[in-house]
C-alpha cells in the first residue's frame, strides 16, 4: 500500500479507479470529499474531476489519481481508501479512524 500524509490508497482501489476513468476523457481524476449530511452527520462523496486546487492532497498509485481537498483531509487523516467486491455488492470503502460511528451503508459517519 502507498501512504501519502497518512491516507492510504490500496491496490484494489487503484485498479477500480483506473477502470472507472477508462470511460472518461483524459485528465480526469477521482475526487473524494467529506460533506455535511447523511444519516450520521457527514458523508463521503466520490466525483470525477479535472480541476486540482493548490491545497489538494494528490494520491497516486499505479496510474490512478485521487484528489482530496484540505478541509476533507482533516476528516480523512489516517484513512484507508479501498475497493471491496463482495457477494452483497462492490463499492469503494473508507476505513476512517476518525469516525466514531458509521451508518450501515458505509457512506455516512460521525466524528
Amino acid at each position: 500500500m502507498t501512504t501519502v500524509t497518512n491516507v492510504i490508497l490500496t491496490e484494489n482501489a487503484a485498479q477500480q479507479i483506473n477502470k472507472v476513468l477508462e470511460r472518461e476523457e483524459p485528465g480526469k481524476v477521482l475526487r473524494i470529499a467529506v460533506i455535511g449530511g447523511g444519516c450520521s452527520g457527514f458523508q463521503y462523496t466520490f466525483n470525477i474531476d479535472d480541476e486540482r486546487a493548490e491545497d489538494d492532497l494528490v494520491l497516486e498509485r499505479n496510474g490512478a489519481t485521487v484528489l482530496i481537498d484540505a478541509t476533507s483531509l482533516d476528516f480523512l487523516a489516517g484513512s484507508e481508501i479501498d475497493y471491496v467486491d463482495e457477494l452483497i455488492g462492490a463499492s469503494f470503502q473508507i476505513r476512517n479512524p476518525n469516525a466514531q460511528s458509521a451508518c450501515g451503508c458505509g457512506t455516512s459517519f460521525s466524528v
